[in-house]
């Protein structure tokens, strides 16, 4: 049995979420993952994945089992890279891990030029929502704080920047144009339902003021749309729908098209901070390091160009 091999294949079956999704990106059959995960389970004399006709789940020991070999894999990804610095070019896997929105509208738009810096270094990019509690899993894990982090993690802050009252030209011909809070309860609400304010039902938003100590406003305003998708609610927005609060750095290009407009501009919903989380592991592959500081040039440059602070 190839246990390097098998180890690999039962990581990407749970990462998959399921047998065949993992030989499809694995480019096997179906049968040699099974046959790989079952040969590993008896290998080691137990099972690893509860498996039922809806999904699959890990037993106790494969829970543990898989926390262990993530560290593992990791380290032979290191080895492998440190053999093949001779060559002077970056190589391997780089595993990251990012909320939905961040992957969609933060990573992807950089993966061409880092792709251009260095094109043997493949970049593994897995999404959760919650990717806080994951970090020692991966390479770099994106996470998104409003007040602080946890100090117990390692994570250099890329950028802060604000949540926004924004609609598009369109909508704001149709209904007119908000010029103070109180006058946002006219408007419709495009809502996420973190956005509710504190003991309050989800109707009401709450602004701050952008700079000083005023007091914060509550605005009851009739709710159009709710989703937990950034996706529908931005794409809601640009439509016409109603009135969002986005993130300024995420919408940026929107806005310096004229496609959206930023309502309000003295008062935001609240100040977001991007952090890249790193896992507690002494050594730092190479390629984490290079791409560490690409993201930084890269967030400096946008910034810059679209006026904001990093």
């Amino acid at each position: 049995m190839d246990r390097l091999l098998s180890m690999r294949v039962f990581q990407r079956v749970i990462d998959e979420g399921g047998f065949a999704a993992a030989a499809r990106a694995l480019e096997m059959s179906p049968a040699v993952v099974t046959r790989l995960v079952s040969d590993l389970e008896q290998h080691l004399g137990t099972r690893l994945i509860q498996r039922t006709t809806r999904k699959l789940a890990l037993t106790e020991a494969g829970e543990a089992y898989l926390l262990r070999l993530r560290g593992i894999l990791h380290e032979v990804d290191d080895a492998e890279a440190v053999a093949a610095a001779s060559t002077r070019e970056l190589q391997g896997t780089l595993h990251v891990l990012a909320t939905p929105v961040l992957a969609s509208y933060f990573l992807a738009p950089r993966v061409a030029q880092w792709c251009e810096r260095h094109p043997k270094v493949t970049l593994d990019l897995s999404i959760d929502p919650f990717p806080q509690n994951r970090v020692e899993e991966f390479d770099v894990t994106f996470i998104v704080v409003e007040e602080g982090y946890d100090a117990s993690v390692v994570a250099r802050p890329l950028i802060s920047n604000d949540w926004i009252v924004c609609a598009s030209p369109g909508y704001l011909q149709r209904h007119g144009t908000p010029r103070t809070p109180q006058e946002l309860q006219h408007h419709g609400y495009l809502r996420f339902p973190w956005q509710q304010a504190s003991g309050h039902s989800g109707r009401r938003l709450r602004l701050r003021p952008l700079e000083g100590e005023g007091e914060p406003v509550e605005v009851e305003m009739p709710v159009v749309l709710q989703s937990v998708s950034f996706d529908v609610l931005y794409r809601a927005a640009l439509d016409g729908a109603g009135v969002a609060v986005l993130s300024k750095l995420l919408v940026a290009p929107h806005l310096a098209s004229g496609a959206l407009v930023q309502l309000l501009p003295d008062w935001v919903f609240g100040r977001f901070t991007i952090y890249a989380a790193l896992p507690t592991r002494k050594l730092l592959p190479a390629r984490t390091r290079a791409f560490m500081t690409f993201l930084f040039e890269s967030v400096e440059q946008a910034a810059a160009a679209r006026g904001l602070k990093v």
